[in-house]
């Protein structure tokens, strides 16, 4: 395993990881739907209880993603954890704010209602996909940073990366582009959320309600992602000259990577497949509970292909506005060989981990939810 192949797999596993967490994210979808389906508060107790059993995948894989970015690529989590921290903080509390709704909106003692948790639910739910859209958004659109190496030298002030102004992060927001790739993984958490809900809770009214949002929310999701994607791949982008490190603009970069690298195309293809043929088939068929299998996959390997679109083949995939050779790429931001190569060996347990997730899922998954478990007297929230 040379020092390269290393760089390359870490950058796999990091956006494998990214591409698990945007499907986990169909927990925010559903919550930011608690109120649009739940009629009455039976059905909003079904929603709640649940999403209520897999927030924890979600909120996991969070920190295991910012946990692999910190290992793997270290002048990436400085910089942009590090600099663009108002950004990070506020994807960070509305998940906090999750968790506190999930353990303190049914427990004794409780003095503003469920009501009152619930609506932070749906504020994680909202918040939370836009802004992580958002934040992955900058890896094609640019953010705000400088970097100098040469600040190591200076004991009084060692600090190599800072943010170019005072918004630390909240700038990304002001970029139209990166706003509507938010939003569109706003809606996609939706569809997931949707979907999930048709195949986890055993109740008619609410899966009707279910397909008939799925109609509309889709139509939502593509009016945002498609012109997103075709910008974004004919627009230039941030390459990199593998023998001297200059970063260059280069017209359709993006396009390029995907032609160059002609398996991720193929791959990317495959994903939006699946998630199309997940929505339909749903939506057309009454009996269909299980799209979210199709779609999850569809959507696991749809946002591999981006995130490996981003990074692979001598691309700069945090590149900087402000000055574009402080751009980062998986070569001038990696950990020591030494690191990466250890995390390599360790990296190969993680099969018998996802077989533990894939065991405990179908545990948590035996028995669907319905209105029979919510009224008795053994439900969680």
């Amino acid at each position: 395993m040379s020092y390269e192949f290393m760089q390359h797999y870490w950058w796999f596993l990091v956006s494998l990881l990214g591409a698990l967490l945007v499907f986990l994210m169909f927990v925010q979808g559903a919550n930011s739907l608690i109120f649009s389906l739940g009629a009455d508060d039976t059905e909003r107790r079904m929603l709640v209880n649940s999403t209520g059993r897999k927030w924890e995948f979600t909120f996991t894989t969070l920190v295991t993603f910012g946990g692999a970015f910190f290992a793997s690529f270290p002048l990436f989590y400085s910089t942009s954890f590090g600099g663009a921290y108002w950004l990070w903080m506020l994807i960070l509390f509305s998940f906090v704010m999750q968790a506190v709704s999930y353990e303190f909106q049914n427990k004794l003692g409780n003095i503003f209602g469920a009501r009152f948790f619930q609506i932070f639910l749906v504020i994680n739910g909202i918040v939370g996909p836009v802004l992580l859209g958002g934040a992955v958004a900058t890896f094609f659109n640019g953010s705000n940073f400088l970097i100098d190496k040469m600040n190591l030298t200076d004991e009084a002030n060692p600090i190599i990366s800072r943010w170019a102004n005072g918004s630390n992060g909240l700038d990304a927001l002001l970029d139209i582009w990166n706003v509507i790739f938010g939003l569109a993984v706003f809606f996609l958490a939706r569809i997931l959320g949707l979907l999930y809900i048709i195949n986890n809770v055993a109740d008619d009214a609410l899966r009707s309600k279910c397909r008939n949002k799925l109609k509309l929310t889709t139509v939502f999701f593509l009016v945002l992602f498609l012109p997103f994607l075709i910008r974004t791949l004919f627009k230039q982008g941030f390459a990199c000259d593998p023998a001297t490190g200059v970063i260059v603009m280069e017209p359709m970069k993006y396009l390029h990577n995907l032609l160059d690298m002609w398996y991720v195309l193929i791959l990317l293809l495959v994903g939006v497949g699946l998630l199309l043929y997940a929505i339909l088939t749903t939506i057309r068929r009454k009996d269909c509970i299980s799209g979210i299998w199709f779609a999850g996959v569809g959507v696991v390997i749809v946002v591999l292909c981006l995130l490996l679109c981003a990074g692979w083949n001598n691309t700069a995939y945090y590149p900087s506005n402000a000055d574009l050779q402080s751009s980062l790429t998986i070569a001038n931001s990696c950990s020591s060989e030494f690191t990466l190569r250890t995390m390599t060996y360790v990296s190969f347990l993680i099969p018998f981990v996802l077989a533990y997730i894939v065991y405990a899922w179908r545990a948590i998954d035996s028995k669907k939810i319905d209105r029979e478990e919510i009224t008795g007297k053994d439900h969680i929230y």
